[in-house]
């Protein structure tokens, strides 16, 4: 296979790290900032704006994917309820924790990862990882001890998140069915599937009153509103491009350098994250535990590489926080 032009592969892994920032600093702004009202009412419009993306991507022909019929609840259940889970519980989280710390949290979603995957699949880490996520869940545990903005929901709300992430790309490795549908597929059934039941709870918790009566409604934060919505589906293409240009360890790779610059500029970006020498130590540690996994797990499948073709999509594809 010809190598794709350094135009596009520099292009592509840009429009990729540049796509992720914005989603977390533009729900965060969404979100806190502008103290948007619900971090519900957010998720069901970017799963309309995904589904209809999809749906008219589809007619017009520019993406595929199979069509609704019996056999899709079987072989993608339970992924769209760890699909929602996921999204509910980032959104939540990226409203009640600054972002440094919110980065700094989501690294316990490769530890849950490990876990699982040795668990259910079988496989294990090699000392390397292991020490490498050690330094990273180490620091974060630093940090969360003397973090002066502690909020218990908050933090809940991003252990599950972690949980779901790590579940979701266990379980979409265990059921390899969930392959015949392909990336797209895979998430238009997502969405399609628990748009409805994400409309009746958003409903029924009064989330969507609160929005339709919310006094802090203006243009900045409808134009925010509307960017959030698209975000969500822009890091997914995002990613598909990348890899498709690059390959899977250039995308994988990508993330972790991205959220170097997330976690720095988020101190001073949104206003609520509130400085201690101990939090600050605590963070800087967990980033260098995140810079070693980046460079064992580049040195690791470069030289598999050398034996054998890797195809593989990352976890962030079915991610829109």
């Amino acid at each position: 296979m010809a190598e794709s032009p350094l135009l596009y592969r520099v292009g592509s892994a840009l429009a990729f790290g540049g796509c992720s920032a914005m989603t977390v600093f533009v729900n965060k702004i969404l979100l806190t900032n502008y103290r948007f009202p619900s971090f519900l009412c957010v998720a069901v419009g970017q799963m309309i704006a995904s589904l209809l993306i999809l749906f008219f991507g589809r007619q017009l022909k520019i993406i595929s994917f199979p069509p609704l019929d019996t056999s899709i609840p079987r072989k993608i259940f339970p992924l769209p309820l760890i699909y929602f889970l996921n999204l509910v519980s980032g959104l939540g989280g990226t409203q009640k924790i600054n972002i440094p710390m919110f980065t700094v949290l989501r690294r316990f979603s490769i530890l849950m990862t490990m876990i699982l995957e040795y668990i259910v699949l079988g496989v294990k880490a090699s000392y390397a990882v292991k020490f490498s996520v050690g330094l990273m869940i180490l620091g974060s545990i630093i940090a969360a001890l003397y973090d002066l903005a502690f909020d218990a929901y908050g933090y809940t709300l991003i252990l599950i998140n972690d949980l779901c992430t790590a579940a979701n790309g266990v379980y979409i490795k265990k059921k390899l069915d969930a392959k015949d549908l392909g990336k797209y597929g895979l998430l238009y059934y997502n969405v399609l599937f628990m748009i409805f039941p994400a409309i009746v709870l958003a409903i029924g918790l009064g989330d969507v009153n609160e929005f339709i009566y919310s006094d802090r409604m203006s243009i900045g934060v409808a134009i925010c509103f509307f960017l959030s919505c698209i975000c969500g589906f822009l890091l997914n293409y995002s990613i598909v491009l990348c890899t498709n240009y690059n390959s899977a360890l250039t995308t994988t790779c990508v993330g972790p350098i991205k959220n170097l610059f997330v976690t720095y500029v988020g101190m001073f970006s949104s206003g609520d994250y509130i400085f201690s020498i101990t939090n600050f130590v605590g963070i800087n540690v967990s980033v260098m535990g995140s810079i070693l996994y980046t460079y064992v797990t580049f040195k690791t499948k470069k030289e598999t590489t050398r034996h054998r073709f890797i195809v593989a999509i990352p976890q962030e594809t079915l991610r829109h926080v």
